[in-house]
């Protein structure tokens, strides 16, 4: 091979060098950060293929996704002074690679510490101003939003942006548990009593009104059967008085009969009178009138 075959040979590769790095590409997952002796001269590259001067530009890349980060085993404490042991995981991602770079050097492990000292700021100032069973009940939800809000607002400081902030687990320290649960206890006990007092006086109202409502009812009743009854003595006495105006000797006669019928022929009964009584003036007569 002849010399000047080999200086074309060596030009040939120190080009096919030279054009390879001076490109790059960004993928769609990807941040790229153009430098030119260590200073930041372009960041907002779209995917593709870039160019960049070879030994004078330099290009750092950062992830363009969701990231993960979790804590455990943290303690806080409460607005009652009680400590309480949190797990939980945030989800964030790199929105400006120029002030990511700045604030952490690009340094995700770094990034994730600073982000770290955000959310347990957050999270100890909303756990200060609430009990434990606020924290782990009903103002949940509320909770989180809060501290997204705040984790929000002191993110891009780092060139990022919190998507999510999420408690996995709360959980009493042993030294409180037993307390907690305690009060947790004498609550419930609390609350059934109160339960049981309002259904006891539920009871005896109730009971009352349903007294009030027999006693009404039995006194309309026996107002009613004393009338009805009232009008059938009436009638009675009015069907009495019409048979005796139409044949007076044969009605006292019947009435005689009825009262002989329920005074006397029945086993073991006396019966003492005068034997001159009118009682026995149909008896007598029949007597009298005997052959």
């Amino acid at each position: 091979m002849s010399p000047r075959t080999n200086v074309m040979l060596v030009i040939a590769v120190a080009a096919l060098l030279i054009g390879r790095m001076s490109v790059f590409v960004v993928d769609e997952r990807e941040h790229a950060i153009k430098f030119q002796f260590q200073e930041i001269i372009r960041a907002d590259y779209e995917p593709g293929l870039h160019f960049k001067i070879p030994f004078v530009n330099t290009v750092s890349k950062y992830p363009n996704r969701i990231l993960n980060y979790e804590e455990s085993e943290e303690r806080f404490l409460t607005g009652e002074k009680k400590n309480l042991i949190v797990d939980y995981f945030v989800t964030w991602r790199i929105i400006d690679p120029a002030q990511f770079y700045r604030s952490v050097r690009g340094d995700e492990l770094f990034a994730e510490q600073r982000l770290s000292a955000i959310i347990k700021e957050g999270i100890k100032a909303e756990f200060g101003r609430r009990t434990v069973q606020e924290v782990v009940s009903a103002e949940r939800a509320e909770l989180m939003a809060q501290m997204l809000t705040q984790a929000s607002q002191r993110a891009p400081e780092l060139g990022i942006q919190v998507v999510d902030v999420r408690v996995k687990r709360i959980e009493l320290s042993n030294e409180v548990s037993g307390s907690v649960f305690s009060r947790m206890q004498q609550e419930r006990f609390r609350v059934a009593a109160q339960l049981r007092a309002e259904g006891s006086e539920e009871s005896e109202r109730i009971r009352s009104d349903a007294d009030r409502q027999r006693t009404v009812i039995l006194a309309e009743a026996y107002r009613d059967a004393e009338r009805i009854r009232g009008e059938g003595d009436a009638r009675a006495a009015q069907i009495y008085a019409n048979a005796y105006s139409q044949d007076p000797e044969f009605y006292a006669f019947y009435r005689s009969m009825q009262a002989y019928r329920s005074a006397i022929g029945k086993e073991q009964d006396v019966l003492v009178l005068s034997p001159d009584s009118e009682f026995f003036q149909f008896l007598e007569q029949q007597v009298v009138s005997a052959p």
